[in-house]
């Protein structure tokens, strides 16, 4: 009988060791459900309920994260819509009011600013694109010399209007295992940046090269350049060196944050180095091809 009540009262004692902690994620995960982010359990010891009380906070934590994210772009994006929306508001409030004639150089201002929201919005749904869970790269093997060249010729114009040199200089046939429209998409990027922060007569040169199993594209231009301390900045969003610069001269602040996203995406790096009014050069490296990388045309990798 003795016994059997020992074993009762054993029994008891684990299970509300086991239960108490359990109630205890229950209750949180309820408060975090309900939008408390600051909410964390404090369990003891290093058994399997720690281990999870552990990945609840982590995962709250990133919760946080994510929430101050989207806080911060909603703020972003409201504060880039606001400025040529007030324009185009005051323009027609001017036109509707008898205080402006609708001349075309006013008409052409407005539509101006209705070139920069649609520029803007379009940046903001390749980058929603490029974060997206279900972003997909097609993969095959390319030439980066030829991805190079047919970037350049699609911004020939372009630079030719304006008066800058395009030069290259590709010494090797490189193979690599890339998604070929991305990678157009960075250097047509790059080489957007490049051309307007360079000045007329100036030069802007891709380098395509192979130094230790890695192949790089390396974008310099003889351009204004920004503050060596600002360069780690430059990828984040809707971030412009020059903060008197107007949205025409200065971008949408999304370029280089989608350029930073689709390199990764391609498991390489991207850098900046760059001087004051002595130019910026961007260095891109990419892992060479790799047969298990491009088995097949259009092989998808997926990146969060």
């Amino acid at each position: 009988m003795g016994t059997i009540i020992l074993a009762v009262v054993i029994s008891f004692y684990v299970a509300q060791k086991i239960a108490a902690p359990l109630i205890e994620m229950r209750k949180a995960a309820e408060k975090i459900t309900k939008g408390n982010l600051e909410m964390r359990v404090h369990l003891e010891g290093k058994d399997e309920l720690s281990e999870l009380g552990q990945a609840l906070n982590h995962l709250t934590e990133e919760l946080k994260k994510q929430e101050a994210l989207r806080r911060m772009l909603t703020s972003d994006i409201a504060h880039e819509l606001r400025t040529p929306l007030a324009t185009l508001k005051s323009h027609m409030e001017a036109f509707e009011d008898g205080i402006w004639e609708p001349t075309p150089e006013r008409i052409r201002s407005c539509h101006e600013e209705l070139e920069r929201l649609i520029h803007l919005v379009g940046d903001l749904e390749q980058l929603t694109n490029v974060e997206s869970p279900g972003f997909t790269l097609r993969k095959k093997r390319e030439c980066l010399g030829e991805i190079v060249e047919q970037s350049m010729k699609a911004m020939e114009t372009a630079f030719r209007t304006k008066n800058i040199q395009l030069k290259k200089v590709i010494s090797t046939e490189i193979p690599v295992c890339v998604d070929r429209n991305r990678i157009m998409q960075i250097l047509i990027n790059l080489l957007s940046n490049a051309l307007k922060f360079t000045p007329p007569g100036g030069t802007v040169s891709i380098e395509v090269k192979e130094e230790d199993g890695k192949a790089y594209i390396i974008v310099k231009d003889t351009g204004v350049g920004i503050p060596a301390s600002e360069t780690a900045k430059v990828f984040e969003r809707f971030y412009r060196v020059d903060k008197s610069r107007s949205r025409k001269s200065g971008g949408s602040g999304l370029g280089l944050t989608i350029v930073k996203k689709l390199v990764e995406a391609h498991e390489g790096t991207v850098e900046i180095q760059s001087n004051l009014n002595e130019g910026t050069r961007v260095v891109i490296m990419l892992n060479k091809e790799k047969p298990a990388d491009c088995k097949q045309e259009g092989h998808g990798q997926h990146t969060n």
